[in-house]
C-alpha cells in the first residue's frame, strides 16, 4: 500500500483537541516543517486548536505551536532550547498561567506509553513515591502489589491521538529509519491511533526499519525537515538560526513578527 501524502494532507489529520505527539529529542530530528505547515493552517484558518502537545522533549517545534495559540496544554519532562536557553514563548505564556502543564517525568510519561502498548489502563512503578508530584496529578493513583503489599504509583496509559515522527530515510508502505538515536519515538508510533511520518528522502522499499508499516498512517517527503534542529548523520543544528529565534522572540507581538519572515529566519 502506497502511503505516501503530500504536507497539506497530512496537516490535515490534525483535528482541534487533539493529541499530538512530537518525535525526536531535544534539538535532534525534530519535525519542524510539519510543525511550520500546521502553524500556516492555523493562520489562515484558525484549526487545529485546543491541541494537547506531548513531547518526551519539548523544544523549538513545540515553541512554535504554543507561540501560535494552538496549545492548550503541554505534556512534557523538559521544555527549552538546550544551550540555546529558555523555550520564549513556553515561558512567556506558562509565567502568566495561561497554558495548562501537566506535570510530567521520565518516569510518567514512559510508564503512559508503556501502559498503551500493554493494552493495559496503567503501568505501576515505583518513581514519585515520596514526592510531591502526585499532589500535582491527583489523576496518578495509588496501588498495592497484591503480591507483596507494596505500594506503588499507577501511572495512566498515554494514548496520542496523531504523532508526527521525522525521519532519515522512509518507503512508500510507511517502513522507516529514523537512526541510532530513537528517544521514545518507537513507543510513540506504537501508541499513537495515527502516525504521520515525515522523511528526508523516500524510497520504494526499506531493507530495515525502526518504525514499521502496519503503525504508520502516511509519510511525506520532507527534505531539510528537521532544520534548523539537526538530523545527525544528514546535517548539524543551525545555531546561528536558532539563536535568532531567541533574540527575536519573546511576546505574541514579536512572534508574529518573525513567523511572517521565518523562511529566511528559520
Amino acid at each position: 500500500m502506497d502511503k505516501r501524502l503530500t504536507m497539506d494532507q497530512a496537516v490535515d489529520l490534525v483535528a482541534s483537541g487533539s493529541c499530538l505527539g512530537l518525535g525526536g529529542l531535544t534539538l535532534y530530528r525534530r519535525p519542524i516543517m510539519f510543525v511550520r505547515a500546521l502553524v500556516r493552517k492555523y493562520i489562515k484558518s484558525g484549526e487545529p486548536k485546543n491541541l494537547t502537545l506531548l513531547a518526551f522533549t519539548a523544544s523549538l517545534e513545540s515553541d512554535l505551536l504554543v507561540g501560535a495559540g494552538m496549545v492548550s496544554q503541554v505534556r512534557s519532562c523538559y521544555f527549552g532550547l538546550e544551550i540555546f536557553g529558555l523555550a520564549p514563548m513556553f515561558t512567556y505564556f506558562a509565567n502568566r498561567g495561561e497554558i495548562d502543564i501537566l506535570e510530567e517525568t521520565e518516569a510518567s510519561l514512559a510508564s503512559g506509553l508503556r501502559a498503551k502498548l500493554a493494552g493495559i489502563g496503567f503501568m505501576p512503578g515505583r518513581a514519585w513515591l515520596g514526592t510531591d508530584l502526585p499532589k500535582l496529578r491527583p489523576d496518578v493513583k495509588t496501588i498495592l502489589d497484591p503480591y507483596t503489599g507494596e505500594e506503588l504509583m499507577a501511572f495512566p496509559a498515554i494514548a496520542p491521538d496523531i504523532s508526527v515522527i521525522h525521519a532519515l530515510r522512509a518507503d512508500y508502505h510507511g517502513n522507516a529509519l529514523i537512526g541510532d538515536n530513537k528517544g521514545v519515538d518507537e513507543e510513540l508510533c506504537l501508541a499513537s491511533n495515527k502516525v504521520i511520518v515525515t522523511a528526508e528522502e523516500i524510497v520504494p522499499e526499506l531493507p530495515k526499519a525502526d518504525l514499521v508499516s502496519p503503525f504508520v498512517t502516511g509519510v511525506v517527503l520532507a527534505p531539510g525537515g528537521a532544520l534548523p534542529t539537526s538530523c545527525h548523520p544528514l546535517y548539524p543544528l543551525d545555531g546561528a538560526a536558532i539563536l535568532a529565534y531567541t533574540e527575536q522572540v519573546s511576546d505574541p507581538e514579536s512572534y508574529n513578527f518573525f513567523v511572517t519572515h521565518w523562511p529566511a529566519a528559520v
